[in-house]
């Protein structure tokens, strides 16, 4: 029987003695412990190739460690795949090219084994501003659109959990700030535990509660910076000396990750 997500608590994700190499040597994860607290927003930052992108895909259960073990909520990754309990928007799309929009979303319900539910289909749609696109199919969409579309499909499930691979990269910047502050107010409201990596310092700071920074590959924790601003986050707060402070931190870190300067203390 399927979990009620909607009650269940807000899944902790554990990785202990986490490592994963590619063929040919290429170390990508050494042995990494982390627990990732439920109900929080965490976004990873790192130097490109670091390893973000593949630690994202462990916890997605989407490739096999080396050594170690991804737990979510006590449960594997494959056990809360089953209770369609994860969803992912990764940089690709991947919208299946022969279902219209509504339809991309419509199958993600039935995928997670849930109800048909037309009216929270169009309303999120309407919420990723693809209103009036919901019966264009993905050849007919820019690749912002094609990349709201995912962002909307992830999040028409109410997961328990919802990894985010730079979701709003192929997107104008006018509404990648829209849905960076429309978005994250649907899974706080829900208690999701969610997941995001991204090249932006100012859209973690925006969007997570806790900033874990990576080292260059092997990717290290270097810091682990919590974010304590407000919810919800209004426009304004990019203004704010808090914001900047807390941005700051974020781009010592990464250098100092990367050898260039010392490291200062996380605010």
């Amino acid at each position: 029987m399927q979990a009620d997500t909607a009650s269940a608590m807000p899944p902790e994700i554990v990785c202990a003695g986490l490592s994963k190499s590619f063929p040919g040597g290429l170390r990508v994860l050494p042995p990494l412990d982390l627990t990732l607290t439920g109900g929080q927003t965490t976004a990873l930052v790192g130097p490109s190739g670091c390893g973000k992108s593949t630690l994202l895909r462990l916890i997605a259960g989407l490739e096999a460690p080396d050594t170690g073990r991804v737990t979510i909520g006590g449960e594997s990754p494959a056990t809360m795949q089953k209770r369609g309990a994860i969803s992912m928007a990764f940089q690709d799309p991947s919208l299946l090219p022969w279902r219209t929009v509504r339809g991309n979303l419509a199958l993600a319900l039935k995928l997670a084994h849930q109800p048909a539910d037309p009216g929270a289909v169009d309303r999120m749609i309407a919420l990723v501003g693809l209103a009036g696109f919901e019966d264009a199919r993905p050849a007919a969409l820019s690749g912002g659109m094609r990349q709201r579309a995912a962002v909307a499909r992830a999040m028409v499930t109410r997961p328990r959990l919802l990894l985010l691979d730079e979701p709003f990269g192929a997107v104008d910047e006018l509404t990648r700030r829209q849905l960076a502050f429309d978005l994250p107010r649907l899974w706080e409201t829900r208690g999701t535990t969610t997941l995001l990596v991204t090249h932006s310092v100012a859209e973690a700071v925006l969007l997570a509660d806790r900033v874990l920074v990576l080292s260059p590959r092997p990717a290290r924790v270097v810091a682990d910076i919590p974010v304590t601003l407000p919810h919800p986050r209004r426009p304004a707060i990019t203004q704010e000396a808090a914001f900047h402070d807390l941005a700051d931190g974020i781009f010592s870190a990464l250098m100092a990750g990367a050898g260039q300067v010392p490291a200062q203390t996380a605010p």
